[in-house]
């Protein structure tokens, strides 16, 4: 081969490699221009491809059905454009041509990983406020910021860098994750909510119809009722005597009514005859019971702590106790009658001896 048609081989391959590269930088300072001077609108994201009439049947759609319009809205894309064609030094192998796009494989094994660390769950590392509704972005390097704030962090750096792990050339894909969790989040506060006002509300219907078990807190709530018996009586006077006369009668029975089961349930026991005294007297005698059931110390005796002997009380039902034994044991039974401790029956007390 002649020695001059080598030297122009390689000149000519020189020429084209310099124009290759010349062009390369051409269409990267073009692009670059373009994709800081253009905003990136939705449709030039994930939808470039629907055309205007697809656009306006999808938005009258959206007006009927406004629940697939929330679908819609919802759905995951990639926020990044297409990828430029090859230019001539990335074919001749000049220029390193640029990483491919990620698969939806690899896209879902970057949202587990998000998912795992909790990133949605957290506040934007940039603007540190939580997502709530707003949109959110996922980075190829699997960390979640706003997507307002990803656009101002690249605004101002100057270049397109991950803002945590610096990681440049990254991917994005718009997610809900975080507008998921705070929708969940105000649905378990309303629900809570709720179920503590039905809560609240059964309760004061409860106690507007239910006595309390307590003594002092039951007579409290009879009086109420009492007076408001007495308060409706009162309002419900007119000029009609025989109306009157009526109502007085049926508030009269009413009371007596209450007042009856009030003292079948709760009052005590009458008193006994001295003929019945004398009969549980004389069981007492005949059982020969010496010691009291309560303490097991034997009966009209102290236990070293008092230098008088307790006294001792009968019960209606002829068993014998000391009065401080039997007291503590009326203060401690939860019943509101209590029972004799022995026989378990309604009882009347009368004091034997010291």
């Amino acid at each position: 081969m002649p020695r001059g048609f080598g030297c122009k081989a390689e000149r000519g391959r020189l020429t084209l490699a310099a124009v290759a590269l010349q062009d390369h930088i051409t269409r990267s300072v073009l692009v670059r221009n373009i994709a800081h001077n253009l905003p990136v609108s939705d449709a030039s994201c994930g939808a470039a491809h629907i055309s205007r009439k697809h656009r306006n049947h999808n938005t009258r759609q959206s007006i009927i059905c406004p629940e697939q319009t929330q679908g819609q809205e919802e759905r995951e894309y990639v926020l990044d454009r297409g990828p430029p064609p090859l230019t001539l030094a990335q074919k001749m192998g000049l220029v390193a041509a640029p990483s491919r796009r990620l698969t939806a494989e690899e896209w879902a094994e970057v949202k587990s990983r998000s998912i795992q660390e909790g990133d949605s769950t957290q506040p934007c590392v940039i603007c540190r406020e939580e997502f709530r509704l707003q949109p959110q972005v996922l980075l190829s390097c699997s960390h979640v910021f706003h997507k307002v704030c990803l656009k101002s962090f690249e605004k101002f750096s100057g270049r397109k860098s991950c803002p945590m792990c610096r990681t440049e050339q990254y991917e994005t894909r718009v997610i809900y994750d975080g507008a998921r969790l705070y929708r969940e989040k105000c649905a378990v506060r309303i629900q809570a909510f709720w179920r503590g006002y039905l809560v609240r509300k059964w309760y004061s219907n409860i106690k507007k119809y239910v006595p309390p078990k307590d003594q002092q807190l039951r007579r409290v709530f009879f009086e109420k009722k009492f007076q408001e018996m007495n308060d409706s009586l009162v309002q419900s006077c007119s000029t009609d005597v025989e109306a009157f006369l009526s109502d007085i009668d049926r508030s009269m029975a009413s009371s007596h009514d209450i007042l009856r089961r009030f003292d079948d349930k709760y009052a005590s026991v009458s008193e006994l005859e001295t003929k019945d005294w004398l009969e549980a007297q004389e069981k007492a005698v005949q059982r020969g019971v010496q010691d009291c059931p309560i303490c097991l110390n034997r009966l009209g005796s102290h236990n070293g702590s008092s230098k008088e002997d307790r006294n001792v009380l009968l019960l209606s039902c002829s068993h014998l106790f000391h009065e401080p034994c039997l007291q503590a044991f009326e203060l401690f039974c939860h019943e509101v009658k209590p029972t004799c401790p022995l026989c378990r029956s309604h009882y009347a007390k009368m004091l034997v001896s010291n």
